[in-house]
């Protein structure tokens, strides 16, 4: 097993009581399945979180029935969101559907169990508007290296369409250059590799900062690094999306806009913005990396927009 995956995640206190072929193929399970470290750490704490309270009440692997899921997945309605819900419900049922395959458990209590049904049609990401986004990039107005990273980063963000992970993953040689021709190479969940054309702002922001940040000859290391604190001298390592999610809210509190707005909106302001410009929507979808354009469709808010003549027509 790949320890330098595994290192991190403690076995839950009910899964440690059981045999060690248990143990061990409880930890195959996230594994085996998930590629993705986010994915798999998410599915990870989702698991671990029903185990805890499954022990908490002096239950044991074998004990659970539907009825100890159902008043689980009942409690965890009360606390959040119902997509959040339909998540921790999938990954326990595919951890026991696994456990059940490898004769581990003989049936998989959450089999049957329905979480809280939900559908919507459009995503509930924040979105900034073309003024909106162009104020952030002009508030970014510094000159020391931590705002071109910043300004590049969310231009990245912005223009390829891509999740903040992949953006952070990129390394300075995914940066390509052809002639004329700018290309982001992202590295996408399930292992998907894609080249998108760089918009020519966007291309601008990204070859100030590494000229600035001196990274040309570094094409292996991280493009967007991290800082030492206080902001003035840049390390070699990759920025984490905890502080890309601090710096996103530093700097739109700095320009004025909403402190609702996250990593992800960029994603969404991007789509939209595309489609309200006539852009395609299959092409939308096959730069954001969605296999299905109703994914897509959850991030095109054009619909949102209703001037003010619309509501005025309601005469009374």
């Amino acid at each position: 097993m790949n320890l330098q995956i595994t290192q991190n995640l403690q076995l839950p206190v009910l899964i440690s009581h059981t045999p060690e072929t248990t143990q061990k193929k409880f930890l195959e399970f996230f594994v085996a399945n998930y590629r993705n470290k986010n994915t798999r750490q998410a599915y990870f704490r989702n698991c671990c979180q029903f185990l805890d309270w499954a022990a908490n009440r002096n239950l044991t692997l074998h004990d659970l029935e539907p009825l100890h899921c159902a008043a689980y997945i009942e409690n965890l309605s009360q606390q959040i969101s119902a997509p959040s819900v339909k998540q921790h419900s999938s990954a326990i049922k595919m951890l026991f559907d696994w456990l059940v395959v490898n004769q581990c458990v003989t049936v998989n209590p959450m089999a049957g169990v329905k979480p809280p049904k939900h559908s919507y049609q459009e995503g509930r990401t924040p979105i900034l508007t073309a003024k909106q986004a162009r104020q952030l990039f002009d508030s970014i107005d510094g000159d020391r290296l931590i705002d071109y990273r910043d300004r590049a980063l969310i231009a990245a963000m912005l223009f390829s369409f891509s999740r903040v992970s992949a953006a952070l993953a990129m390394k300075v040689k995914d940066y390509l250059i052809n002639g004329s021709d700018r290309f982001f190479q992202l590295h996408e969940k399930g292992g998907k590799t894609k080249k998108v054309p760089v918009h020519h702002l966007a291309a601008r922001y990204i070859e100030e900062y590494i000229h600035k940040a001196e990274l040309s000859d570094q094409p292996s290391s991280p493009l967007f690094r991290s800082f030492y604190q206080g902001g003035k001298r840049i390390k070699e390592k990759q920025l984490n999306r905890v502080n890309a999610w601090n710096m996103v809210k530093r700097r739109v509190k700095q320009a004025g806009l909403s402190s609702q707005v996250t990593n992800h909106s960029f994603r969404g302001t991007g789509i939209t913005n595309f489609l309200e410009n006539d852009g395609d929507l299959e092409t939308a979808a096959w730069i954001a990396g969605h296999t299905d354009v109703r994914t897509t469709k959850l991030y095109d808010r054009r619909k949102q927009v209703i001037t003010q003549s619309e509501i005025e027509r309601i005469r009374i």
